[in-house]
């Protein structure tokens, strides 16, 4: 059987093409080294471009807790003005734990946007903050009840859900948001009072809220609890709020299996440094002005920057397929889930 000669053409063929191929690779990145030294040297000269948010450090403040909106600077913003609601939420009723201020504000509002009436519990220190909150949700045509108290009191807790549902005839969206949170330099600078506060505010309201709604949610309905980084990765000056977002997100998990059958989702949002009354009255002077420094984007997030996760969560239409997550909104940080 005759045998075909093997030639060395095509290998040196395939070596011209790979030449070829190479040499142009390196003109083209060539290129672009010119062109992103010459974009340089044509900006250096120019005024910077104003940022979306402002430089850090942030005014020198503090507040006691549990902390009013109105009296932080710069406020914190809520509205998202950019935010194209699409009626995602119409029809729908969502109370907000912490809802007067802060993230549970955004969040309340952005709900509203989309069509939901909505109950936030607060504190009663909080009451300007509160009538804030009701004033921007009825400025957008929807509907707002507003309910004080402690949700470290179960039966609080129960009243809260139990008059939403009767006021406005249903309940479809749970929000745990409300925090109680204090730096301490070492373990044994926490007293008993603090980490039972810290504990019944953060974790044990999350029950209390959770297992009330269960009585009046139906299919279709969501609790999206409010965990965080120090959840994922812990916090030295924090040691008992890092515990408790580890346990919110360990619950989240925990809850979403054991709902899956009743088509109840449970989801969970974790943010990373937020510009609210938390952090004001948590921190000294000197750390509120560098707050949010320690991730990339080296700032804080606003409020309005968190709550498109929350619709996100509540919208069926969004996240029919998603249940027990817990998505991490850091600033660029990234961590090992």
């Amino acid at each position: 059987m005759a045998t075909r000669k093997k030639s060395g053409k095509g290998k040196s063929t395939t070596r011209a093409r790979t030449r070829d191929t190479f040499v142009a690779a390196q003109r083209h990145a060539d290129a672009n080294d010119d062109k992103h030294k010459a974009k340089k040297e044509s900006t250096s000269s120019q005024q910077p471009v104003a940022m979306k948010e402002p430089a850090l450090p942030n005014p020198k403040q503090h507040q006691s807790h549990p902390g009013i909106e109105a009296d932080i600077r710069p406020r914190p913003r809520y509205e998202g003005r950019a935010y194209m609601a699409a009626g995602k939420l119409k029809g729908k009723i969502a109370l907000v734990t912490g809802g007067d201020s802060g993230i549970g504000r955004a969040v309340a509002f952005f709900f509203a946007r989309e069509g939901a009436d909505v109950a936030i519990v607060y504190l009663s220190e909080e009451q300007q903050d509160a009538e804030e909150t009701r004033h921007a949700i009825e400025g957008v045509g929807q509907r707002c009840l507003l309910i004080p108290g402690d949700v470290t009191d179960s039966a609080f807790c129960k009243s809260a859900v139990d008059k939403t549902n009767k006021h406005y005839g249903r309940f479809d969206i749970l929000v745990n948001n409300a925090a109680y949170q204090q730096h301490q330099e070492s373990l044994e600078d926490i007293s008993d009072e603090q980490l039972e506060l810290t504990f019944r505010t953060n974790i044990f309201g999350y029950f209390y809220m959770a297992r009330a709604a269960l009585k009046h949610l139906k299919r279709g309905g969501a609790i999206i609890n409010t965990g965080s980084i120090t959840g994922l990765e812990g916090s030295k000056e924090i040691i008992d709020y890092s515990s408790t977002k580890g346990a919110i997100h360990a619950f989240t998990k925990a809850l979403a299996q054991n709902l899956i059958e009743k088509g109840i989702r449970v989801n969970c949002v974790a943010p990373g440094p937020v510009w609210t009354p938390l952090n004001v009255a948590d921190k000294s002077p000197n750390e509120v002005a560098k707050h949010g420094s320690e991730v990339p984007m080296k700032r804080a997030a606003q409020p309005e920057e968190l709550a498109p996760a929350y619709v996100y969560f509540a919208s069926e239409a969004d996240s029919s397929f998603i249940s027990g997550e817990v998505l991490s909104v850091l600033g660029g940080q990234t961590v090992a889930g």
